[in-house]
């Protein structure tokens, strides 16, 4: 039996692909620890930088195995959400590959990413009302946070799926590619994510997503910057720069 879960190195981009076709990557308890122990490694790895999710065959992933659900089984993770990432994401960034459908706890998987790259084909929605069921992984806390209000509700109360353009139109989709492109595409906007300091890049993933209020902002941004400017990174930087070359961080 194949693995549910794949994980693969490409230079300093991780890559994490569900690996159930036959069941349109529906998620299960088992495919929850593969993707938590995955990210888990990312972050404890001096190697990668950024990590890519995706799902095989064709199809990012049709949400919860209602199958597995029935018999009592869930896809979540205490204290961390579904599949171990949408309550607690990764400190470094995570970007989706998307292709074919990405419904309901797959579309909720997106969310939890910090950017989504998917082939024009592609299909998002969270249909849970339609099942007399709430999107309580993410969907309906997380996506009015990613775009306006009126129209994650619309997302959310009608249930109705949208296509990788008016995904992108809203901000949900950051690239577009031809099907079977996704990947790829991802992999490529890793790369130059993965090229840039690397401590650099997870402060300022946090900043970026953190909720601090107005008062609490600059003092929570400048206690975590400042040992970021004090890094040898830092200094390599600004060197590489003067001597026209490619820089060598070093994560510290």
């Amino acid at each position: 039996m194949p693995d549910d879960v794949l994980i693969e190195r490409r230079g300093a981009v991780q890559i994490i692909t569900i690996n159930r076709p036959a069941a349109k990557n529906a998620l299960t308890a088992t495919v929850a620890e593969a993707v938590a122990a995955a990210v888990d490694e990312l972050d404890a790895s001096d190697e990668l930088r950024v990590g890519v999710l995706t799902g095989s065959g064709g199809t990012f992933s049709a949400g919860m195995d209602l199958k597995a659900f029935l018999a009592g089984e869930s896809p979540s993770i205490e204290g961390r959400g579904l599949c171990g990432i949408t309550m607690t994401p990764p400190k470094k960034p995570l970007i989706g590959a998307v292709e074919g459908w990405a419904l309901a706890g797959g579309f909720e998987l997106l969310l939890a990413c910090d950017l989504v790259v998917a082939a024009r084909t592609a299909k998002l929605g969270l249909p849970e009302v339609k099942r007399a069921l709430v999107a309580r992984a993410g969907g309906a806390l997380l996506l009015p946070r990613r775009v306006p209000a009126a129209i994650a509700l619309e997302l959310l109360l009608t249930g109705e799926p949208i296509d990788a353009e008016r995904a992108a139109g809203i901000g949900l989709v950051n690239r577009i590619t031809d099907e079977g492109g996704a990947l790829e595409g991802a992999l490529e906007l890793a790369g130059k994510i993965a090229a840039n300091g690397p401590l650099a890049v997870a402060v300022t993933k946090r900043i970026a997503r953190a909720s601090w209020t107005p008062e609490e902002a600059w003092a929570n941004q400048a206690a975590i910057v400042r040992p970021v400017f004090a890094s040898e990174d830092a200094r390599e930087g600004a060197t590489a720069f003067r001597e026209k070359r490619v820089p060598a961080w070093k994560g510290r």
